[in-house]
């Protein structure tokens, strides 16, 4: 399971993007910025006690109107609700509890999302007490005070968001083992259209999966006896909640299915061809180790001759030059054409995802390529790759151990991953290659 998703939400002004910072980048947290989400610092991952979570700043999202400060709270909190396994309500002590507050409370109570209810602001622990009771009044739970400014109660708070999120996780425990998928790309590439024409295909049978919040629009579906869970991110059912149009909401959305995902299909307009708003949103797949299958949509509208398709691919590997591995399928959603092509696909690539390859296997590559291309040296040392192993699956994920690791050139670590790819195929999956240092032995 990927991943869970916090949602910050409040007023303006109350320390939204202050507690965001303070959790995105002091020492406390351990960020890695995702491509094209860089810019808006909407999105971070952060570390507490071992556990990660994913942190949304809902702050980043107001749509540009003159509207009331209301319905800016009222979009952020549909998009919290939408998409977070947890709500951190932030209010501020100084102004005390405002309509506004009491009407998002509303909204939060009831989506039956848990909410954590924070009280920002509060300098003085003993003397603000009073005035942090009064937030009791919004019927979603105890107040928490913090000072997110001078970092004031962030650990407490910290403990209670993992303490929230081992709940909504234990009721999640039973998520079987059937492989999720999420279907990516931009607004209006398709992506409702292949669901809809993945659920209307006679030979699926499908349900829609109710209960576990988190699972609200997740759809499962048999095809030809294997299941399948597909992740909609193109909200069929939440259309006009939401202004779709706003285009760093559509990259929070791709990052909360991605994170839940094992494989990702990758939709790209063939009418449009391929974009760096594409390369954004499969920046964010590859970055989180998914499979992925790059599926160009709408190809039956496209004028052809016997290079159309070769000439597509060379420009999708030349934009999305950091997924060589992801496969290429040319399809259309609303013809189901290679729909069930991309069914074949799919199973190739889950497979390969979580493929495990024997340990005495690995190292008889290991030592044949090293026979065949010399590790590289520096001011006289060479490098020594002494042993490999496999140490995770979804992405398959390797160790060497060498004697330097300062040696280990990118070059030569993208060799032994390309000989790797040549034994075993891994297609449609990256790999993740790390070096570790051997003590004592050089």
């Amino acid at each position: 399971m990927g991943k869970p998703i916090v949602a910050i939400v409040g007023r303006p002004n109350v320390g939204k993007s202050t507690l965001f910072n303070v959790l995105a980048g002091e020492k406390i947290a351990i960020v890695k910025d995702t491509p094209g989400v860089t810019r808006d610092r909407i999105y971070a991952e952060v570390t507490w006690l071992n556990h990660q979570f994913a942190l949304i700043d809902t702050g980043g999202i107001e749509p540009d109107s003159k509207d009331v400060i209301l319905s800016h709270m009222r979009e952020q909190a549909l998009i919290a609700i939408d998409m977070a396994d947890l709500i951190i309500f932030i209010t501020d002590v100084r102004q005390g509890v405002t309509d506004a507050d009491y009407n998002v409370a509303d909204m939060l109570r009831k989506s039956g999302k848990p909410v954590l209810l924070v009280v920002n602001k509060v300098d003085n622990f003993e003397k603000l007490n009073a005035d942090v009771y009064e937030f009791y009044n919004l019927g979603i739970g105890d107040p928490v005070p913090i000072a997110a400014a001078s970092k004031l109660g962030i650990g407490d708070m910290l403990d209670l968001v993992l303490e929230q999120l081992n709940e909504v996780y234990d009721e999640d425990e039973e998520a079987d083992e059937k492989p999720k998928i999420a279907i990516i790309g931009k607004p209006n590439v398709g992506k409702s259209s292949l669901i809809n024409r993945i659920t209307g295909e006679e030979r699926v049978i499908v349900s829609d999966i109710a209960g576990t919040t988190r699972d609200a629009i997740d759809t499962d579906v048999i095809w030809n006896g294997r299941e399948y869970i597909f992740i909609d991110t193109a909200g069929l059912r939440r259309k006009n909640k939401i202004k779709e149009e706003l285009e760093r909401y559509s990259i929070i959305r791709t990052v909360a299915a991605v994170e839940r995902a094992d494989v990702v299909i990758m939709m790209i307009d063939a009418t449009e061809g391929v974009t760096e708003q594409d390369a954004k949103i499969a920046g964010i797949a590859h970055e989180r180790g998914k499979g992925m299958i790059i599926a160009v949509n709408k190809w039956d509208a496209i004028e052809k001759d016997t290079h159309t398709a070769n000439k597509f691919t060379e420009k999708i590997r030349e934009i999305l030059s950091f997924v060589p591995y992801a496969s290429v399928i040319y399809i259309s959603a609303k013809s189901g054409q290679r729909v069930n092509k991309l069914f074949d696909l799919l199973d190739t690539v889950i497979m390969n995802h979580q493929l495990r390859v024997a340990t005495g296997v690995l190292n008889e590559i290991m030592t044949e390529a090293v026979a065949m291309q010399q590790p590289p040296t520096d001011k006289g040392k060479r490098l020594k790759l002494f042993y490999i192993t496999q140490v995770s699956v979804k992405p398959p994920t390797f160790i060497i151990f060498v004697n330097d690791k300062k040696l280990m050139h990118f070059s030569y670590q993208r060799y032994i991953e390309n000989k790797i790819r040549e034994a075993f195929g891994f297609a449609g999956t990256p790999i993740r290659i790390f070096t570790r240092e051997r003590k004592g032995q050089d």
